[in-house]
């Protein structure tokens, strides 16, 4: 895995062995995530919520944003996304906690973002309880994107019934991204 495009473009990034916990986002699903994005990213801050290796916030500082924040609650991950932030330079703009992603949304809750990633594992229902905690405390900014990760076509049915617009629908493969924004 590698950071694709930007200030750190070519860099390669570490992942966990063995496929742990994590499931990195593939070289070909990213491109065109980030193709999408890409209008939000300049001078954005960003949350990665279940970073994983840190992938998706990293590569949007490498092609922008002004500040990420990486969150994990494997300390495994943790370690892996420390040393991906230093093998990317971006100390100075990305901010690593190691936590469970309620502790971390609360603890965050008065930060707006412009663009936040969720891509927690498949078989669980914490996308859906992050989105509702991030819009009950109004933390995405007005015109943010939310970039929705799930190999599930229940989970975009879900979706339906949170306080959020369907912007837009891709998949790749089973891979299913959702790119979410506020109502109205």
């Amino acid at each position: 895995m590698r950071i694709i495009s930007g200030i750190a473009r070519g860099t390669k990034l570490m992942t966990l062995d063995g496929n742990d916990t994590t499931r990195p986002t593939l070289d070909r699903v990213k491109e065109p995530m980030f193709s999408i994005i890409q209008n939000w990213i300049q001078d954005a801050n960003v949350l990665d919520l279940f970073s994983g290796s840190g992938a998706l916030g990293l590569e949007a500082l490498s092609r922008g944003a002004k500040k990420a924040i990486l969150c994990d609650n494997s300390i495994k991950a943790g370690n892996i996304i420390k040393e991906n932030i230093s093998k990317t330079k971006m100390e100075d703009s990305a901010e690593l906690i190691i936590a469970n992603f309620k502790k971390t949304l609360n603890d965050i809750e008065n930060q707006k973002f412009d663009i936040v990633f969720l891509d927690p594992p498949y078989k669980t229902q914490y996308d859906i309880e992050a989105l509702k905690i991030i819009i009950e405390k109004d933390m995405l900014a007005d015109d943010g994107i939310i970039v929705l990760e799930t190999d599930s076509d229940e989970k975009i049915e879900e979706l339906k019934n949170i306080n959020i617009n369907i912007y837009k629908i891709r998949k790749y493969g089973r891979i299913i991204l959702a790119f979410l924004n506020r109502k109205g």
